[in-house]
């Protein structure tokens, strides 16, 4: 029985032996590095910082990029400034391309007939009183010198222009004088004449007048000289006096 347990012994220390040879001389070799795992998700995002002390000012030059980097609080806004200078005026531009041609105008209307038609739609004149005597009161003015009356519608020894184209037309005239003169523009289309007067003792006296009147053939227009605050002085006047008396017909009536 004793033999059988020393055999056991025996057996069991030689196991042993041969254990502890295996750990040192049967080791496997290291294996190759794993795949690297997928990405991990974002972390949560950090708290809110604390608000940063304001910019201290340098004491030398600032770099002007600095500048532009460091935003600061939105300011109130300022007033308005004052309006600038004029600015310089541009170069003329390219001329514009030419518009397109209008519609054609109504028919024109038709004043007669023949080689004389043109003339037969003309009328103006113009004289001058060259008497040194005062113009007689409430008499037509008559003339001395006749510059333009074409075609005739005028008399100058009568003073009296009589409508032969029925039409609107232009009268005026002046005057000039050493004392005072009033002188009315008469028709027989008028209701009331149209008077004019002028009062200048210290200078020549000079007058004029006008008027745009529509007549009718056979129609009358004339200058005549009236009282107002004249002196018995001014009608003995002989020194040098001037009357101009003009009309002329700006369109005609003529069907």
């Amino acid at each position: 029985m004793g033999g059988y347990y020393g055999m056991l012994v025996l057996v069991g220390v030689t196991l042993s032996l041969t254990s502890v040879q295996c750990d040192v001389s049967c080791r496997g070799t290291d294996g190759q590095p794993g795949v690297n795992g997928a990405p991990g998700r974002d972390g949560l995002p950090g708290v809110k910082g604390e608000k940063g002390e304001p910019a201290l000012m340098a004491a030398g030059p600032v770099d002007a990029d600095v500048l532009l980097r460091l935003k600061g609080e939105v300011g109130s806004r300022g007033l308005q400034g004052d309006m600038g200078p004029k600015g310089y005026r541009g170069n003329l531009g390219a001329s514009g391309h030419p518009g397109n041609a209008g519609r054609p105008g109504p028919n024109g209307r038709s004043i007669g007939q023949g080689q004389h038609s043109h003339q037969q739609t003309q009328s103006a004149f113009s004289v001058m009183r060259t008497e040194t005597s005062y113009p007689a009161y409430n008499q037509k003015v008559t003339y001395q010198t006749t510059v333009v009356n074409n075609p005739g519608d005028f008399s100058p020894a009568m003073g009296v222009f009589t409508c032969r184209i029925p039409g609107v037309y232009y009268f005026n005239f002046h005057s000039a004088a050493k004392v005072s003169v009033c002188l009315n523009i008469a028709s027989d289309a008028l209701t009331n004449k149209l008077g004019f007067c002028d009062y200048n003792k210290n200078y020549d006296q000079v007058l004029s007048g006008g008027v745009v009147l529509e007549l009718t053939a056979g129609q009358k227009v004339w200058l005549e000289s009236f009282r107002e605050q004249q002196t018995s002085a001014d009608t003995q006047d002989t020194r040098e006096k001037q009357i101009i008396f003009n009309g002329f017909l700006l369109f005609s009536n003529i069907e």
